[in-house]
């Protein structure tokens, strides 16, 4: 019993923890049509953000609160120069956000250099839960990551500005007519989209190694989470519950190479199946 409830807080953790990286890139997508391939930078800029803050002298939760702000300032630095002048053009949105990506990395190695950091985390301690101690920190993360969402829904359905976004969203044209300022709506939600992905990466940082490669590691699973979901918010849950689930509970029962050979498999099989994933519509065979 304990066994099988240690695997789905786990399996839970992991899941959210997709959640909050997913969520930056399908509110980039969604309203702007752009696929962001250097989320994952933004997500170790939010880890390393942590880091200088920590080194010099601030502590942990005020390194906590910067990061979203200092990586979403950073978003909205690269919308301006760089992303704006690609959104009609869908394939050199990806070439240039890769590079983006490329150059974030190599910046970071040239200031921190190659080797990894260690962020310690701030709830050293245990929490019975069901008869199970469970660490502290992740029950932190976990909470966290379903206030995010929460927020994220509020904003989004409960809002002016999710009312423009979500107008923008069905009908950029018409939107447009309508009087809404699409052109300062795309800068707040790639703004959004990029502190989304420093806040992940500095809430993930004390479970990690932080280092240069480290937002490959979840990068990978929040685009498979979002391909097999379907898209969107309710979609982006279904398949980061998928993808967290089988990845953290086969890498717990077995090895994490078979977790990912089976995340993989799983992802293929629902493609091939439901092109449009499982809340986009079953396509054609």
């Amino acid at each position: 019993m304990d066994l099988i409830l240690t695997l789905g807080l786990d399996a839970l953790n992991f899941a959210l923890a997709i959640v909050l990286v997913a969520m930056g890139l399908v509110i980039i997508f969604g309203l702007m049509n752009v696929i962001n391939m250097a989320h994952g930078e933004l997500f170790l800029l939010g880890a390393y953000t942590l880091v200088v803050v920590q080194q010099a002298g601030g502590g942990f939760w005020l390194g906590l609160i910067l990061a979203p702000i200092v990586v979403g300032l950073v978003g909205l630095v690269l919308e301006e120069l760089i992303i704006r002048h690609v959104y009609r053009r869908f394939l050199d949105t990806i070439l240039a956000t890769w590079g983006i990506s490329i150059a974030i990395k190599q910046a970071v190695i040239l200031g921190f250099g190659p080797a990894s950091y260690t962020v310690d985390a701030p709830l050293q301690f245990g929490v019975d839960f069901l008869g199970t101690t469970y660490p502290a920190y992740r029950l932190f993360i976990m909470g966290v990551a379903v206030l995010v969402i929460l927020l994220t829904l509020f904003v989004f359905f409960r809002t002016r500005f999710g009312l423009a976004a979500r107008g923008v969203i069905a009908n950029r044209s018409m939107a447009a007519c309508l009087g809404i300022n699409t052109r300062r709506l795309d800068r707040a939600t790639f703004a959004f989209g990029a502190a989304l992905a420093g806040l992940a990466g500095a809430v993930m940082a004390p479970q990690m190694s932080v280092d240069p490669q480290m937002g490959l590691g979840f990068l990978i699973p929040a685009f498979l989470a979002i391909l097999t979901g379907g898209g969107g918010l309710t979609g982006t849950l279904l398949g980061a519950s998928l993808v967290g689930g089988i990845d953290s509970t086969f890498a717990k029962l077995w090895s994490p190479v078979l977790a990912q050979v089976v995340v993989f498999a799983m992802a293929i099989v629902v493609i091939r199946l439901f092109p449009n994933g499982l809340l986009g519509g079953r396509g054609r065979r």
